[in-house]
């Protein structure tokens, strides 16, 4: 749940989804060879869209996705970069879109429209899972250990000077001293239910007493470190950039934030005619932890590295492809 933009990404397909629609895709940036992925019979030459949306945690698991079919043996389209949740969403209920790597709270939250989260994360899994191909044929796949969800967080000097250390604390101050507690977020954080507005419910404050300056996501981190526009941020909990930046995370003592576990999703007639998927991407899925992703991010987030070239690295070392 990272939502950092890649530009040139996000311009192509919000051309695409606001002029003639979604095309094909475009060819896998690099390619890659079997490993512990072997080729599969029935994947070979089978055409498979894989889709993300355009932040980099995304992009990267777009580009796992991809390498994992590509070394089964699938013919592989690219669409990763879609610029938000509901345009990637929308791509995969028209079919514009074959598989894609969602999280189960975005998904209870935002997509079957309820407000509060479960807070066993299996349990909130196996909600999704059976809802979604209730209501909307979609399948959900055994999901991954990783828990990319919301948080607040502040500097270490925020944290000293403010003695906040956990949402309630938070809550207090914005009640006390809203000018203490300015908080940069980003649109969709200060409107999403999962966000600002249901945390402050939670919480028992007025969101509109809270001073909250909306930021591209990029840029609240450097922002909330430095303290320079704000004393508090959003961020998310597999962003390197919290341990790049010497962020502290606010605890979540109510434990609002949903669980964002990791699944590959498609519609249930693609998963029919495709079973084998689900065997050729459970290890990879698997292998996705936090500490695996965030380091991941940090790469593409901290030093600049191309973010396919993150991900082809992660899956090369783990033996799961080999490059070519």
């Amino acid at each position: 749940m990272i939502r950092r933009k890649i530009a040139a990404l996000s311009a192509a397909c919000t051309l695409l989804l606001t002029g003639c629609g979604l095309g094909a895709g475009g060819a896998m940036p690099f390619m890659v060879g079997p490993g512990s992925i072997t080729p599969n019979r029935a994947l070979e030459g089978v055409k498979i869209t894989v889709g993300s949306k355009e932040y980099t945690e995304q992009v990267i698991m777009g580009y796992i996705l991809e390498y994992t079919l590509a070394a089964a043996g699938a013919d592989v389209r690219d669409l990763t970069g879609i610029v938000g949740s509901r345009s990637t969403r929308e791509a995969q209920l028209r079919g514009q879109v074959d598989v894609a790597y969602e999280f189960t709270g975005n998904a209870w939250i935002n997509y079957l429209g309820h407000e509060k989260p479960i807070p066993d994360a299996r349990t909130q899994y196996e909600a999704v899972r059976d809802e979604d191909l209730k209501r909307n044929d979609m399948v959900w796949l055994n999901p991954g250990p990783m828990d990319d969800t919301y948080a607040l967080a502040a500097s270490r000097q925020t944290i000293a000077r403010t003695r906040v250390e956990n949402l309630s604390q938070y809550a207090d101050l914005v009640k006390r001293n809203p000018a203490a507690a300015k908080t940069c977020v980003d649109t969709e954080f200060r409107a999403r239910q999962d966000g600002y507005p249901g945390m402050a419910a939670a919480y028992g404050f007025d969101p509109g007493r809270a001073q909250t300056p909306v930021l591209q996501v990029g840029i609240i981190y450097q922002a909330t470190a430095d303290g320079s526009q704000c004393d508090f941020g959003e961020v998310f909990t597999t962003d390197g950039r919290i341990a790049a930046l010497d962020l502290v995370v606010l605890t979540d003592d109510k434990q609002f934030f949903a669980h964002y576990n990791p699944s590959v999703t498609m519609k249930r007639e693609f998963f029919e005619a495709h079973p084998q998927i689900a065997d050729v991407t459970a290890p990879v899925t698997a292998a996705l932890t936090n500490d695996a992703i965030m380091q991941m991010n940090k790469q593409v987030d901290v030093e600049g590295k191309d973010p396919a070239v993150v991900a082809r690295d992660w899956m090369v070392a783990r033996g799961f492809v080999t490059a070519q």
